[in-house]
């Protein structure tokens, strides 16, 4: 038997490269606008400078804050889903268990089979299993901290 097949996906990096060039892109435009208008205005060399650097440093702290409230506010709504799913565990686990099953069912899979995969994955970590079927949570696109083990 060969060994490992190890694949490198660019998945998990996707949503910092979609903000950098998005970023990039309205940073890049705003800026020269405010540049552009500025320098119509008949400014001197001095005011159109200060004016695209007080563009650009406001550009950059509108930004950082902007996706500051944007990751905290997609960690804070996965943690109130992840606490109701862990009382949902702990208060019917047959329901939750059955849940699951039907995920994999949807997608085409036997009952039975499912049924059974969804025992094992939840006697391994009930929660992960369903933050990632149920909830659409997963190491790649988890904004919080990790999901407790």
């Amino acid at each position: 038997m060969k060994g490992l097949h190890r694949e490198n996906h660019l998945v998990s990096r996707i949503g910092w490269l979609r903000a950098a060039v998005l970023g990039a892109n309205d940073g890049i435009v705003s800026t020269a606008s405010l540049i552009v208008g500025v320098a119509a205005s008949a400014a001197g060399s001095s005011q159109i400078l200060i004016a695209g650097v007080a563009g650009l440093v406001a550009g950059a702290m509108s930004m950082a804050a902007g996706e500051y409230v944007s990751v905290s506010s997609q960690a804070d709504t996965e943690q109130a889903d992840l606490a109701r799913e862990r009382v949902e565990l702990e208060t019917q686990p047959a329901e939750e268990r059955e849940e699951l099953a039907q995920l994999y069912a949807k997608r085409g899979v036997e009952i039975e089979l499912t049924r059974r995969v969804a025992e094992q994955l939840m006697q391994k970590d009930a929660l992960e299993a369903h933050a990632r079927e149920e909830l659409g949570i997963s190491e790649i696109t988890r904004q919080g901290p990790s999901l407790p083990h």
